[in-house]
């Protein structure tokens, strides 16, 4: 993965999660037309299983909401299995699977 997190940091597409004074998690969204991009999304390994990870998907879901997106959209890798059994417990709908830039993907979507 090649993100430029300075550029998104500066473009406010970076939303973080703190605990105990120090950076747990991260989520990188923006709007997209009339959809939110959620493009990852990740916690510390020591605070996983504590909810962190599915708060901040909430807060990108609130915040499309309130910019007036319709929907969240988001993908994974195929290899995520973990990933690919939370996001539909969460309400997304898998709408396709292809693979993208050497890696194959599963795409969700999220009515609001």
């Amino acid at each position: 993965m090649h993100a430029d997190f300075a550029r998104q940091i500066a473009q406010g597409c970076v939303d973080v999660a703190i605990s105990e004074s120090r950076v747990v998690g991260y989520v990188v969204s923006y709007p997209e037309d009339s959809k939110f991009s959620l493009e990852s999304v990740a916690v510390l390994p020591e605070y996983s299983g504590r909810g962190i990870g599915k708060r901040l998907i909430e807060h990108v879901e609130n915040t499309a909401k309130n910019t007036g997106c319709e929907t969240v959209e988001l993908y994974t890798n195929e290899a995520m299995v973990e990933n690919i059994s939370m996001y539909p417990k969460m309400g997304y709908v898998e709408v396709s699977r292809r693979r993208e830039d050497g890696f194959n993907r599963v795409f969700f979507r999220k009515q609001l």
